[in-house]
């Protein structure tokens, strides 16, 4: 995912603007791509799906990570309309249509809250507003300083201004859930399941923080601790293709086969070849059951998915031993 984005003024996001649009014109082919935004000028911090339309319907869909980034790529030029599905508790369904053609557009879009709209945290129920008024906004500069430097690709910087946000509010969940993604970036693995739990302990129903952790302890081969947060993530976003995914993978770690397949096929199934190393994975869950055609069918298709994937050199090695 492209880090040249920016945040939108915060003046202009409060007057109410839909949506941001810019282009950047380049030699490949065309793509979209962009950031959700809260009404109050801070991106999306959750997953959340994405449908890009055209008038023979959807197209494809993809989930914003993190930092409420989205990409779209290989798209023939033409007009395209895109579907943003958030909480519908709290936001509006919002479409925003626009004209690709080869380069890059950049369409950032401003979520709209549905009036009166409530938000479930630690069993108390309050607005949407009052969640946000509660972190300082000393903290709240310091946030959207990270988010700038994380942007444009200084990681050392954002963690920097977000340990200095937690320092001045402890409970700044966000800030806690974005530092543990970006030392989770830089391979600091454990200080990251830190930040990622102490998160946690401020709302153990936080979709991010959950499925960071997974993602860490997957990473560090803890399988069985990993599908604890991951279950989590899942009973929160079942939508969500990289919970389903790290799910079926842990669940794989600890030769609970059968639950593996169901995520590994559910994260293809949602989030298509974009997920395509959920069939890497579905080769050992094959292998672990016998079924040798099936694991190199796996192969197969990421390979054809993927031939340059991270995984690809490994999987060619695999498929030329399975007999």
């Amino acid at each position: 995912m492209s880090r040249s984005l920016q945040l939108l003024p915060r003046a202009v996001a409060l007057a109410g603007l839909t949506l941001f649009c810019a282009i950047a014109v380049s030699a490949q082919g065309g793509s979209l791509r962009g950031r959700l935004f809260l009404p109050n000028g801070n991106f999306l911090n959750e997953s959340t799906r994405i449908s890009l339309e055209t008038g023979r319907g959807v197209r494809s869909t993809v989930f914003t990570d993190n930092q409420g980034q989205y990409l779209f790529q290989g798209l023939p030029a033409g007009i395209y309309t895109l579907v943003v599905e958030g909480d519908r508790v709290r936001f509006e369904t919002t479409t925003a249509t626009t004209e690709v053609f080869p380069g890059t557009v950049i369409l950032n879009i401003v979520l709209k809250a549905i009036k009166g709209s409530k938000a479930t945290k630690n069993g108390n129920s309050v607005s949407v507003a009052e969640l946000d008024a509660a972190v300082p906004g000393k903290a709240k500069k310091e946030f959207e300083k990270a988010s700038s430097a994380a942007a444009e690709g200084k990681s050392k910087d954002a963690i920097a201004h977000l340990r200095n946000a937690i320092s001045i509010y402890p409970r700044y969940l966000m800030a806690r859930n974005d530092l543990g993604a970006q030392l989770l970036d830089q391979g600091k693995l454990d200080e990251a399941a830190d930040e990622l739990r102490q998160a946690l302990e401020i709302d153990p129903k936080a979709f991010n923080p959950n499925l960071n952790l997974g993602i860490v302890l997957v990473q560090q081969h803890k399988f069985a601790e990993a599908e604890i947060p991951l279950k989590a993530a899942v009973s929160l976003d079942a939508s969500s293709a990289p919970a389903r995914l790290y799910n079926g993978i842990a669940l794989a770690g600890i030769s609970a086969n059968k639950e593996a397949e169901r995520e590994l096929k559910a994260a293809l199934e949602l989030g298509g070849n974009t997920y395509s190393l959920a069939y890497f994975h579905l080769r050992e869950i094959y292998l672990n059951l016998g079924e040798k055609s099936k694991a190199a069918g796996a192969l197969k298709s990421y390979l054809r998915e993927a031939p340059n994937g991270p995984k690809a050199a490994q999987a060619r090695t695999l498929l030329s031993t399975i007999k």
